[in-house]
Formats: C-alpha cells, structure tokens, sequence
C-alpha cells in the first residue's frame, strides 16, 4: 500500500521540481534539473534523480500526451529516450561527486536534460 503512495509522491516531487523550467523547454529544448535537496550518496537519492531525469525528459521532448499519430509518438519516446541517454554522464558525475564527498554549491546542483 506504501510503495505506490511513496511512487506517486517521488512523481510529485519530480514534476514539482521540473515545472518551473518548462517555460524554458519551449524556447531551448532544455530543462534544468536540480538535486540539491537529495543525498545523492544513497539508493533513494539516486532513484529519485533518475525519476527527475525521465519526467523532464517526457516534458522537454513533449511526449507525455499520447496522440493517434502513431509516428508522432514514437518519435517523442525516441527523443525521450536519447534525452535520459544524453543526461547519463552528468548524472553519474553528480553521484560519483557525492560519494567522494565532493562540495556542491546549490546553484550548482542541477544537470541539464535537451532534446537533441
């Protein structure tokens, strides 16, 4: 019963934290993600940043809305999946940067997700 609440919440969150820069997607194919207020050093942390990841990827690649255009949305779960690709590098660099225990400042704490 917990763990689809906690999933819906760790989607909230996500979306919370991705929508302020979904203004910025239209004009830049970019969004930025912050993980400043994650301990990137744990399992849960690292989850969670993989979900904000994956959710502005669906945003800035616009593929959360179906459509009946099956080209359409193969190319938004194309773009999607090559945005989350693209982020990999800097994800892992933010976590191997936690578990050495590298200083973050919070502006700093984020990664940018583009469509390409």
């Amino acid at each position: 019963m917990l763990k689809p609440i906690t999933a819906l919440a760790a989607l909230v969150m996500a979306t919370a934290v991705v929508a302020p820069t979904v203004t910025q997607a239209a004009d830049t194919d970019s969004v930025r993600v912050s993980y400043a207020d994650l301990n990137l050093a744990t399992a849960k942390g690292q989850h969670l940043l993989g979900r904000r990841v994956a959710v502005a990827a669906t945003v800035v690649c616009n593929a959360s809305t179906p459509t009946r255009d099956y080209q359409i949305d193969a190319a938004g779960q194309l773009c999607r999946a090559g945005a989350i690709e693209r982020a990999q590098p800097a994800l892992h660099a933010a976590i191997d940067g936690a578990r050495r225990g590298t200083v973050t400042v919070l502006d700093a704490a984020a990664l940018i997700v583009t469509a390409k």
